[in-house]
């Protein structure tokens, strides 16, 4: 049995899925879960969440062909572990699984890996297409959780500690897709621990009650709603399986604001074109007092500086008014 049903999966995507390519990663996961540490449900629901992104909720499992002007390069890409000749293994070792295995490198490492497990598996590096059967599909998501990403470590460590930045850096290279693989881990999550995956507010607020969130019910997926679901879903695990690993608590303490872009750290802050400066509106001097209050010192000064060249052009100007009408008194007189 798997930590993530199909149907909580379903419940969470933003689209309608391919069942079949679902099924695929489901069953890999029922039959080989446990052996890889993914039957515990928070490191499971950080592992689908980032295979929704990779997929497309799992509507894709091979690349798609153009080819691209990229795609084109494949067959001589030797990084890729593809030959230095024009010889269509480019296209042969094209991208497929939900987390698209690429080039004759990594299939035959998915392949040595899966022979070293004693999996006995079809030969990949001849016919790439046997990754799209069952159970290797899901196997090939799997096997670069454990060991396929460049750290050649398991993810599960990163999932432990709520670490979703470091795990997507492991996946992508970057960060692409970030806001969305956050967004499906707190939809899953969500789906995994009972509540609509729409209802925040309802889920902020039984957190609250049983102590893992300490924000405001506002309905918004922040990094303490995330830190709740966390805690929650290493809580629905037998205690004897969580005693085994190291789960960090995620932090649940008071969020502090994101800033307004900050001025860029390569230039001197007075040249910078982020500077922000607040507006007095008509809730009166209150109101923008509190806005100075929050700003950066740099912004801050911006403004003083401000104030003090109107005060000193409307002093010039004044000075101005009274010497002219002197001058008109002068010559009346």
């Amino acid at each position: 049995m798997t930590a993530v049903t199909a149907a909580q999966v379903r419940a969470a995507a933003k689209s309608r899925v391919n069942d079949s390519n679902l099924k695929s990663v489901m069953a890999a996961l029922s039959k080989y879960g446990a052996e890889f540490g993914l039957a515990l449900p928070h490191r499971a629901v950080s592992f689908l969440a980032q295979l929704m992104h990779e997929s497309g909720s799992f509507r894709y499992d091979r690349e798609i062909w153009g080819p691209t002007p990229a795609q084109e390069r494949y067959d001589t890409r030797t990084d890729l572990g593809n030959t230095p000749e024009k010889d269509g293994d480019g296209f042969k070792n094209r991208g497929r699984g939900p987390i698209q295995v690429t080039g004759g490198y990594n299939i035959r490492a998915f392949f040595e890996w899966c022979k070293r497990k004693d999996l006995n598996p079809p030969n990949f590096v001849a016919n790439p297409d046997l990754i799209n059967t069952d159970p290797w599909e899901g196997l090939s998501a799997i096997w670069y959780w454990d060991e396929g990403n460049p750290d050649r470590k398991s993810l599960n460590r990163y999932a432990d500690r709520n670490d979703a930045e470091m795990i997507t850096r492991r996946i992508n290279g970057g960060l692409n897709g970030y806001a969305e693989r956050l967004e499906y881990y707190t939809r899953l999550g969500l789906a995994v621990l009972g509540f609509d995956v729409k209802d925040l507010r309802g889920f902020q607020g039984a957190a609250k009650r049983a102590g893992y969130y300490k924000g405001n019910l506002d309905g918004l997926d922040g990094q303490q709603t995330r830190a709740a679901i966390h805690l929650m879903l290493v809580d629905l695990a037998p205690k004897a399986q969580v005693a085994q690993v190291q789960i960090k608590a995620a932090p649940v303490t008071e969020e502090k604001p994101v800033a307004v872009t900050p001025p860029s750290l390569d230039a001197p802050w007075w040249k910078s074109k982020e500077v922000i400066v607040p507006v007095v509106t008509g809730s009166g001097l209150s109101s923008g007092l509190a806005a100075v209050g929050s700003m950066p010192w740099q912004n801050l000064a911006l403004v003083l500086l401000a104030f003090a060249a109107a005060a000193a052009l409307l002093l010039w100007r004044k000075k101005a008014d009274v010497k002219a009408v002197s001058d008109q008194v002068k010559g009346i007189a």
